[in-house]
This record gives structure tokens, sequence and C-alpha cells, in this order.
């Protein structure tokens, strides 16, 4: 089964095919909160026609989907209505949904959620102590993120290293949030479960990102609101896009931060110190969660390209049984995972290139399975000729 695999973010949309396992081809596009120019997207689809299913990243599943499921229009008046819990990420995936179906009619549309690997967090890491009335009406609760990239670095260190059981992923990008992962020592790397996340109802919580503030006394946005006398539209914005390395540094990207630092700047010293604090703290909270530590994952683009940040991260992190090789630390290439553990080590460290497109495509093949279309029904693609679904 050919499938389309579409990551939409509030910049771009990361579009991939994989037949089975295998990366075909892939494309990014630029987008405006996740519209990418419709001439480009047409052409990316006539350049990766055919395809048999798309799988879209949605980010936000909320009490509702809690798995995987094809797209029709009560799914989508659903995801609409979700909206308003993650508006950086719902959007745009609705919107690169909508373009693409309407490029691909009678194409099947799966989504798959960011939340919906963390639906099980045990009741005491998922609940918050708000009103009743808050939690039962409103939903309001730890939902944690980027659950499609924890679960592939989890089953990937679950399979690297057989004996773990107790898996810390840390999913380091622009976007940032750890994750305890218990893995069942009876199915192994077949199954992995949530146990604990430092994101909570929205993306906005937890680790320093890019531009997001990550944990904040819930009491600091009230006072803004109600003695500086700033809007509640601009406090929400100041959070999720001025703050995070922005706000303490001037700049999103980390590369620059650290560049800054290495020229001498003192803001930019404390946003890395910043940085490193929290998710020092962070992955300490996560072991607990889970008893202790047998791996600890570095994943995403942080995560995975930067070097300096892994040893610096984990100077503090000794007293968990964990060390860095410098030397496989330094050899750590773009493409294949990476076991970086100094020697005498106690606890592994691992490096392991985020693959969301695999889980996505596999979650389509388990939900419509290689449907055989027996009445010859078929899907024109756009500028393109009829083929029959398999």
């Amino acid at each position: 089964m050919r499938v389309l695999v579409v990551n939409a973010g509030s910049s771009s949309v990361k579009i991939r095919l994989l037949d089975g396992d295998t990366l075909v081809d892939g494309v990014d596009l630029a987008a405006d909160r996740g519209r990418p120019d419709p001439a480009e997207l047409t052409a990316a689809l006539r350049r990766f026609a055919p395809v048999d299913a798309v799988g879209h990243r949605v980010v936000h599943g909320g009490r509702i989907f809690t798995a995987p499921v094809p797209v029709d229009d009560a799914a989508r008046r659903a995801l609409a209505a979700l909206v308003p819990l993650a508006p950086l990420h719902q959007a745009p995936a609705l919107a690169a949904l909508d373009a693409t179906s309407a490029l691909l009619p009678g194409v099947p549309a799966v989504a798959c959620f960011d939340t919906a690997f963390h639906a099980d967090l045990p009741a005491a890491a998922s609940t918050y102590a708000v009103p009743a009335r808050w939690r039962d009406e409103f939903g309001v609760r730890r939902y944690g993120f980027h659950g499609l990239a924890h679960e592939w670095a989890a089953r990937r260190a679950a399979a690297l290293v057989p004996s773990a059981r107790r898996v810390v992923v840390a999913h380091l990008g622009s976007g940032a949030s750890l994750c305890a992962a218990a893995v069942d020592p009876a199915d192994g790397a077949a199954r992995v479960r949530s146990a604990d996340t430092t994101m909570g109802f929205t993306p906005t919580a937890g680790l320093v990102m890019g531009t997001r503030c990550g944990d904040l006394d819930p009491a600091v946005p009230l006072w803004m609101v109600e003695h500086a006398r700033l809007a509640v539209a601009d406090v929400a914005h100041a959070l999720d896009h001025e703050s995070g390395l922005l706000g303490l540094a001037g700049d999103a990207d980390m590369r620059a931060v650290l560049a800054a630092e290495r020229a001498g700047r003192s803001d930019a010293a404390l946003a890395v110190e910043v940085w490193l604090h929290r998710l020092r703290a962070g992955i300490a909270a996560m072991a607990a969660s889970l008893g202790g530590l047998d791996v600890l994952v570095f994943s995403a683009g942080i995560g995975e390209h930067q070097p300096e940040l892994r040893r610096r991260a984990l100077d503090g992190l000794g007293f968990l049984g964990l060390g860095l090789d410098p030397v496989a630390d330094a050899a750590v290439g773009d493409d294949a995972d990476a076991d970086v553990t100094a020697g005498g080590a106690s606890a592994r460290t691992l490096v392991v290139h985020a693959r969301e497109d695999l889980v996505i495509a596999r979650a389509v093949r388990a939900v419509l399975g290689r449907p055989a279309v027996a009445d010859g029904a078929a899907a024109r693609l756009p500028g393109g000729s009829e083929r029959s679904r398999v």
C-alpha cells in the first residue's frame, strides 16, 4: 500500500510517500498556517502519484479520538471543534487535510493523533488538581503531545536494547517534550505505553521551546491581564509566539543561540542554561515516574543534531547512571540511529531519528488494510490518469 503522509505545521507541510515501510519520496512545502501554495501542492501530488491512502498527523484528538480514524464528514467536524485546544497546530492540519482531499477525491484519509499515545496515562499523571467541573465538563487534563514521535523512539529503544523496560524520550526541536515510556516485558518492543509526559492540556506546557514558554506559574498570565492590562489574546500570543528561546535570547533557533553564547552574549548563555535546567529536571522527573531509567533517547532536530547539548545535558545527570561517549557521540550521522553510551554507564543513551511518517503509514495500513476494489472504482489524480485503488 502506497501511503502519502502529510505532516502540517504552522510554516511548512512535510509530505512523504511510503510504499510499505520504504520511503519512496518526500518534499517540504512552505505554508502559511498549513496552507501551501495550491500549485505547489498539486505538483507534489502529481509527482507522488499513484497513492492508495493519505495519513495526516493531527496534534489534538481530545477525549474523542484515542486511536487513528478514517476521516469522514462527522470526524472532520469533530476535529474542527478541537481547534481551540491547539490553535497553532490543529488549524494547519485541517487546512492541509482539506487541500489534499480536494486534490485526491475518493482516496481514503486517516487522521493519526499526537495525543493518542498518551490517552491511557495513569490517572495520577493525567489529572490536574482543579475543580471537578473543569475536569468533567470541560475535559481539563494532561493530554500530552508528540505522541507519534515518542512512540517511534520508544519502540526503537526497546528494539535496540531488548532488556530495556524504562525509557525516557527527549523529543527536542522547536517544539519539545519528554515522555516516560514503559516497555511491556512480555511483548518487548511490540508494546510500549506512555507513563508520563511534560506537555499538558495544550502544547504550550513543559520544556522551554523555540517560542513557547513551557511550564509557568498559572498566576502569571492572570496577573498580566489584571495588572499590566494586557488583552487575553495578547498574553496568549506572547506565551506561544514570543517566549521560549526567542523571549530569552531574541532568536528561536537554538543554533543561533549557541553561536551567540560562544560569541560571549550573556542573554544567550542564560537562555541555554535555562533550557538545560528544565531539560535535566524533566528527565529526572520522567525517570522517577518509571521508578528508574534503562535508556535515555535523544530525538528530533536539536536532540539529533546538537552533540554539545547532549553532552551538557548529561553532565548533570550522572546520578541516573547516564554517561556519554564523546567519540561515539561526535560520530552520529544524519540517518542511522546510534548508541552513544559511555563505558561503565548503567543506563544507555541513544540517538534515534524521528520517523513519525513510519508510525503514521503503519497506522493507516492497520485502519484500512489492503482494500481490493472489486467494482473497479478509480480515483483521478490532479493532472494524472485514473488508477484502481488496491
